[in-house]
């Protein structure tokens, strides 16, 4: 679609009303799959982390992982959900390669949470009660790797690999009730509603929730209607959005899409859409089925999940704190300034910087290395900054930096050397040597070096023209490679002046 295609996004909100919806699917942590005893972990060797039930081969049974279902509900309560006191499985029948049962098992009208309610801050404060109709338990499909083509997307590809995997990876399917009142904050809306999302599933450690890895996905729904009318329009989904800048930039776009087929006089189609990043824009996916289309019915070779009301009220004591309370705590807490901690918000690093302040760093070394060097290097590479490095390791950084065994500049260079696999910041400095010199004996010897190279520098400095170790400190500096207190060594230069 063209750019003139496309209607201005302030002219789209004056003339039509946009509803929302959300789908956030979250895959379980769990050492086994939903249904199989089959390994769950990303990376392993395609097709290897597989059984007879994960295929859908003749005379396999399913299982219930126990451990996927107190997952589960745990994340209900924390989305605000009354848990069912008997939930069940059903299959959901519909044909794609990725798909080796031709039906995935899932829950339809008798999922484990229902009704409950999120708060979801904005940046600027704004706070919004997100409706959320229902949390159910299902089990993930494989994942297809298209061949060919200049966007590894199935539009040009010369043909398609299968992985399955990640076939029977238990999921919640997180769906919310039609979001209406947004207006222009709806897509920041979006971003903040996925983000808060991954904020509780990381709290309550039910999943890792790497959007790069697929651990978090969102479905993003839009539709609009003429204001005032009350009938929902036809809306579009667009599938597997997986960051949150790409959630507000998807739906932006579908907002101005759809306003200027609908101002043109066309309709819009029911159809789930893929999002590029690359160009910014969606295109045409196939159509969107409703529920009567995938012959639900009950799975026959699963019973009913009744959960002990015991359990669950056991699950609701052991809740973390809600996410717009916590962060609300933590700002007073740390002593950040709005800004400071806005910005922390923004880039979605809150549960990396609790970590690493729970590590031992203080809140300002942790904001500091996170949105700054770290941010930087995720951003350079395209992945979260989660992947590059563990709370601990930059806790540890921080550490090495506090006790003058590392300059930032150094640590730099080490931050660089655990991301790239080199061991832990110790290792790698020891592996490196990238330790500080802190021996004035080196230092001194440094100096002098330099001084010989600039006799008049000490007859300047004695002058009062202090500014003229200036250039002592820098040949000292560039000859211990980085490696020397610059404080250090000013120290020991003005002491030599004044010898």
């Amino acid at each position: 679609m063209a750019k003139a295609d496309l209607m201005d996004y302030d002219e789209a909100l004056e003339k039509f009303e946009v509803v929302l919806g959300f789908e956030v699917h979250v895959e379980l942590a769990t050492k086994t799959k939903m249904f199989s005893d089959a390994p769950n972990f990303f990376g392993g060797a395609p097709n290897t982390n597989v059984t007879p039930v994960d295929l859908g081969l003749p005379g396999s049974l399913p299982v219930v992982n126990e451990q996927a279902v107190r997952y589960s509900i745990s994340l209900g309560l924390a989305l605000g959900c009354s848990i069912a006191e008997s939930s069940r499985f059903a299959r959901k029948n519909y044909f794609y390669p990725d798909n080796p049962k031709n039906y995935q098992v899932s829950q339809f009208d008798e999922p484990i949470a229902s009704e409950g309610e999120v708060e979801v801050e904005l940046p600027d404060g704004t706070v919004f009660r997100i409706p959320i109709e229902r949390a159910h338990m299902e089990e993930d499909a494989g994942k297809l790797t298209h061949v060919g083509g200049s966007t590894g997307r199935i539009q040009g590809a010369e043909y398609s690999l299968v992985d399955y995997n990640r076939a029977g990876i238990p999921l919640v399917e997180i769906v919310t009730k039609p979001i209406i009142g947004a207006g222009a904050l709806g897509p920041e809306l979006g971003a903040a509603y996925v983000s808060t999302i991954r904020d509780i599933v990381r709290s309550l450690g039910v999943s890792e929730a790497r959007m790069e890895r697929g651990n978090l996905r969102c479905d993003a729904n839009v539709s609009l209607r003429p204001h005032g009318q009350e009938k929902l329009g036809t809306r579009t989904e667009t599938k597997n959005v997986n960051s949150f800048r790409s959630v507000e930039r998807a739906i932006r776009h579908e907002i101005q899409r759809q306003a200027a087929i609908l101002d043109g006089g066309g309709t819009i189609t029911q159809e789930t859409r893929h999002w590029h990043e690359d160009t910014g824009r969606t295109s045409a996916g196939r159509p969107k089925s409703d529920a009567d289309d995938y012959r639900y019915f009950p799975e026959p070779d699963l019973l009913p999940v009744v959960p002990p009301r015991e359990l669950v009220e056991e699950l609701r004591l052991a809740l973390p704190e809600a996410p717009v309370a916590l962060r609300r705590r933590l700002k007073a807490e740390w002593g950040f300034a709005d800004l400071e901690f806005q910005d922390v918000v923004n880039s979605g690093l809150l549960t990396e910087l609790v970590e690493t302040v729970q590590a031992g760093a203080t809140p300002q070394a942790a904001r500091k290395w996170w949105t700054g060097e770290i941010a930087r290097l995720a951003n350079a590479r395209g992945v979260e900054a989660s992947s590059l490095v563990s709370p601990l390791h930059v806790s540890e950084l921080i550490a090495l930096v506090e006790s003058g065994d590392l300059t930032d500049r150094l640590a730099r260079q080490v931050l660089e050397g655990v991301v790239a696999g080199e061991g832990s910041p110790v290792e790698v400095v020891e592996k490196r040597g990238l330790k500080v010199v802190s021996d004035d004996g080196a230092l001194i010897a440094a100096i002098d070096e330099a001084l010989a190279g600039q006799p008049d520098v000490l007859a300047k400095i004695r002058d009062g023209r202090v500014q003229a170790a200036g250039a002592v400190i820098g040949a000292v500096m560039k000859a211990m490679r980085g490696q020397a207190d610059a404080a250090r060594v000013r120290e020991l230069v003005l002491e030599r002046a004044q010898a």
